[in-house]
């Protein structure tokens, strides 16, 4: 069975973002791929600021990231880039942590101004960890996911159509990479 972190770099926990999060798990699970989380936000502020490699949670969270056969990066946007939080992770994960993973980004901001951040904050950094074959990425609006009144989310149909359609790709290109086909990166 392929297997598929998302790597949650927001501070707040039940954010918009975390609806985004819950329908590509979900849409992945459906598809029969091991989804795991890691929640960044959620590590010992001491080890990521301290970069205590050796941490058991660190540890542990770089080796779901080892193990994974696709990595999705989730991220709000904060000026004009993802968290801090999560680039204190990122600095965590060894060198070549992502080399061979179908990656797929994504976030989510108060408007479209920062729709740029994926290609001009995060890719570079991705890139410099291994990261080879990075799918385009879904940027969302906060206007795209509403707070219901039950404290749910909903998400409208557009953003829908959009997260079907990268998790469907991050699927395909997991199953060919898995059975040894070559990809193009992106």
């Amino acid at each position: 069975m392929a297997k598929v972190v998302i790597i949650n770099g927001s501070p707040t926990v039940g954010s918009r973002l975390t609806a985004i999060m819950d329908f590509a798990e979900q849409s992945l699970a459906a598809a029969d791929f091991e989804v795991s989380r890691i929640n960044v936000g959620q590590l010992p502020p001491e080890d990521l600021i301290h970069t205590k490699f050796e941490s058991e949670h660190i540890v542990k969270a770089n080796g779901l990231v080892a193990e994974a056969d696709a990595v999705i990066i989730a991220s709000p946007v904060y000026k004009a880039s993802y968290t801090g939080v999560l680039k204190t992770f990122l600095d965590l994960i060894p060198e070549k942590g992502l080399a061979g993973k179908i990656i797929l980004p994504l976030f989510i901001g108060g408007s479209l101004a920062h729709l740029l951040s994926i290609d001009y904050a995060l890719k570079p950094v991705l890139s410099s960890i291994g990261a080879r074959h990075i799918l385009g990425g879904v940027y969302a609006v906060d206007a795209q996911v509403a707070r219901t009144e039950d404290g749910g989310f909903d998400i409208d149909d557009v953003l829908q159509d959009r997260l079907n359609t990268a998790v469907e790709e991050l699927a395909m290109e997991t199953r060919l990479r898995i059975s040894g086909v070559k990809t193009v990166s992106k």
